[in-house]
């Protein structure tokens, strides 16, 4: 499916972020597998790894959130949408990016607000590994801020398009995506796992 290209910079970011929590979801899984072996043959735990798991999920779901809008994947209900005329269905479209906007800096205000307290009373989580609540709690806000920052500039990008009176384009880049865009979609994920693989060796007679 189709990325929203309008800055390539902003792509490549939430790009290397989501990358970023891969890897740390891949070391949580280490950890994970770690600590059931050591429980079941070595007679030992570690500490903290549902803590750790806690926080690795909170960032991750707040960058995934900046990935899937990036890419358009996030859940779109469009009855009767395709039939109203194109200018009425981008304005709605232009509409449906102003409410998330404001949601996500409804978010962010929220989740600023939280990592400043922390600051402010040193918090530390209840747990055997005691960890400063805000060390966490600003990766967390990182991926809000990304959220955030990727909605509001999807604003700015779908405004400048009303104003143009772009609808096509607009509704192309803000809309849900078309049938035809996920049959697309489809084909192109069974020809790459076609293309991927690897040539069966006939058996001899």
């Amino acid at each position: 499916m189709r990325s929203i290209r309008f800055f390539p910079g902003l792509e490549r970011l939430v790009n290397i972020a989501a990358i970023m929590c891969g890897y740390a979801c891949l070391g949580l899984c280490l950890l994970i597998g770690y600590e059931i072996v050591a429980r079941r043959l070595l007679g030992h735990s570690v500490q903290g790894v549902d803590e750790l798991g806690g926080y690795v999920l909170a960032i991750t779901s707040a960058v995934g959130f900046s990935a899937a809008l990036m890419h358009r994947m996030h859940t779109r209900i469009e009855l009767g949408l395709s039939r109203f005329p194109v200018a009425i269905q981008a304005c709605l479209n232009g509409m449906a990016i102003l409410l998330l906007a404001g949601f996500t800096m409804f978010m962010l205000l929220q989740v600023w607000g939280t990592w400043q307290t922390s600051i402010a009373y040193g918090s530390r989580a209840s747990t055997p590994l005691q960890t400063p609540l805000w060390i966490p709690q600003g990766l967390w806000l990182f991926g809000v801020a990304l959220f955030a920052f990727v909605a509001t500039s999807m604003l700015i990008h779908s405004c400048w398009l009303l104003l143009r009176t772009n609808y096509q384009m607009l509704n192309e880049c803000y809309g849900p995506p078309s049938l035809q865009e996920e049959v697309d979609k489809s084909l192109a994920e069974a020809e790459s796992q076609l293309e991927n693989r690897p040539e069966s060796k006939r058996e001899p007679l």
